[in-house]
């Protein structure tokens, strides 16, 4: 059995975004920003958009996605900063075959975050996470821009 962890999985997720779809806002490319950068991973090269990229390996369409730390977007929530909007990259198979859909969140609520105590044993801590429930968020699924 191939083990994937969830790193790989996002930078993987991140990279097939930028590759197969355009700006939500204004149609050009988007662009990946620097590893760790807080709270988005891609840009538009042509406007002010950012988004949170999140992405699904082997299940379909669902509601709760997985987030990532509570502290930061916790301080970043309570500056009175928006939720970041969200692009999540589903991707699985149905009867032998691939499929992919790519939603883009452009308004996540903020009750709409569940944070949680991970047990992360490789640290060997407690590590405070959150989850995002899309049950009743609007989204858009955005359409293939590759070649």
């Amino acid at each position: 059995m191939v083990v994937i962890n969830n790193k790989i999985t996002g930078d993987k997720g991140e990279l097939d975004v930028i590759k197969r779809v355009a700006c939500p806002n204004c149609n050009r490319k988007l662009m990946l920003l620097p590893n760790s950068y807080p709270l988005y991973d891609v840009q538009c090269r042509g406007c002010f958009f950012r988004a949170q990229v999140k992405s699904t390996n082997g299940s379909k369409p669902h509601d709760i996605i997985r987030g990532a730390g509570w502290d930061i977007i916790h301080k970043v929530l309570k500056a009175g900063a928006l939720v970041p909007p969200l692009i999540v990259n589903f991707k699985w198979k149905e009867n032998g075959k691939p499929k992919q859909e790519i939603r883009f969140y452009p308004f996540i609520k903020k009750a709409s975050l569940m944070n949680y105590v991970a047990n992360i044993k490789s640290r060997q801590r407690k590590y405070k996470m959150f989850n995002y429930n899309l049950r009743e968020m609007k989204y858009y699924v955005l359409p293939s821009a590759e070649k």
